[in-house]
């Protein structure tokens, strides 16, 4: 019998597991939110995922359960536990990545490089960290912002007096001046192998990653080596199985500091799909699996991913594929299933090649038909 997978959300995550999983011979079945999701064509269940038993009835025959996303309560989770499910990544890691503060506690623990952080409660402890870090900062929902949402910058606790009303504590950062925004993606399976790509770098728009370049440019030696230390260090210390992303800031004088955590397969990773021998989606369904990790290496020089953000004003992706495939025949068109809407990521493209400057514009050129 073939391994049974169950993916626990039906975003383009999980839609993206599916021909991997194909190619493997391992069955999938999802767990979407609501019918005609991204990952419908996998969709063997429709339900609440913070539903306990929806749930467990979900995983009853599959051989483990992961996650297109970290959303799962820990309730849940827990009664996946007790019930003998296996379940990767676990309870503990994933309650790191719900969990703003709770991350920044650990990671801090670790010895980890963090922006300067606090928990406050209050407006006064807000304003009290505002003083000490330049009267500029950046305040964060500890739950549930993903994409820009729950993260604004404030020079003034009235400035987030709404969240305040709410009672729970909030996550206040220093305003880090970075030169720029890098990923480090690795995977780790249970019994410990651990695998790492190439460190990227991501540029964001308006809160949400737009371009991603594999690898990062003008990278060095020490860079590189630096951020999988810091990779490995999290996933062996904190126990995470399956794929995880480390969102990290390069600031001016070199050093990283670690701005988020991503414990599932991440837009970072997209450009595997085409420009690594693993990409990040077999990778994570080898490694809940408990498999032999797949290779990492590049397949090209340089790979660029652009998300199309938005879609076309009218018509769909699918109206442009002719006039897209014609003008540039060696990108890779990844789509999403999902309704336009401003700012929403409905797909990307990926263009590999030996020359950065063409790749890119290929990339942008490629993008561009698909949503203007």
């Amino acid at each position: 019998m073939p391994p049974i997978v169950g993916v626990i959300g039906g975003g383009q995550l999980a839609r993206m597991m599916i021909p991997r999983a194909i190619e493997l011979g391992i069955e999938l079945r999802v767990l979407a939110e609501s019918e005609g999701m991204s990952a419908k064509l996998a969709a063997t269940a429709v339900g609440n995922y913070t539903d306990a038993d929806t749930v467990l009835a979900f995983a009853r025959d599959v051989d483990v359960i992961t996650f297109d996303h970290e959303h799962v309560p820990q309730g849940v989770l827990a009664q996946l536990v007790e019930a003998g499910v296996s379940v990767h990544p676990g309870p503990a890691p994933l309650a790191v990545a719900q969990d703003k503060i709770l991350m920044r506690q650990e990671l801090t623990r670790l010895g980890l490089p963090v922006p300067e952080w606090a928990s406050v409660s209050t407006p006064a402890e807000l304003d009290e960290f505002l003083a000490a870090n330049g009267g500029r900062v950046i305040v964060k929902t500890p739950r549930g912002g993903y994409d820009g949402k729950g993260v604004r910058v404030v020079s003034a606790a009235s400035d987030v007096a709404d969240w305040f009303e709410a009672g729970n504590p909030l996550l206040v950062e220093e305003l880090v001046s970075f030169t720029r925004e890098l990923a480090q993606l690795a995977a780790r399976s249970p019994s410990g192998e651990v695998a790492l790509w190439p460190l990227v770098e991501s540029i964001q728009q308006d809160g949400v990653c737009a371009e991603v370049i594999a690898p990062a440019p003008s990278l060095t030696g020490s860079l590189a080596d630096a951020a999988a230390t810091i990779a490995r260090t999290v996933v062996d210390e904190l126990g995470v199985t399956g794929v995880l992303a480390v969102e990290l800031f390069e600031t001016s004088d070199g050093r990283l500091l670690i701005n988020e955590l991503a414990m599932r397969p991440h837009n970072s990773g997209h450009w595997t799909m085409d420009g690594a021998v693993t990409s990040q989606f077999e990778q994570h369904l080898r490694a809940v699996l408990d498999l032999p990790l797949g290779a990492t290496d590049a397949r090209s020089p340089w790979t660029v991913m652009i998300n199309v953000l938005g879609g076309p004003a009218s018509g769909t992706i699918a109206d442009r594929y002719p006039a897209a495939f014609a003008n540039q025949p060696t990108a890779k068109f990844h789509e999403y299933g999902k309704a336009p809407r401003p700012g929403r990521k409905v797909g990307h493209v990926n263009v590999s090649g030996d020359d950065l400057d063409d790749v890119v514009y290929r990339a942008r050129a490629a993008a561009a038909i698909l949503k203007d």
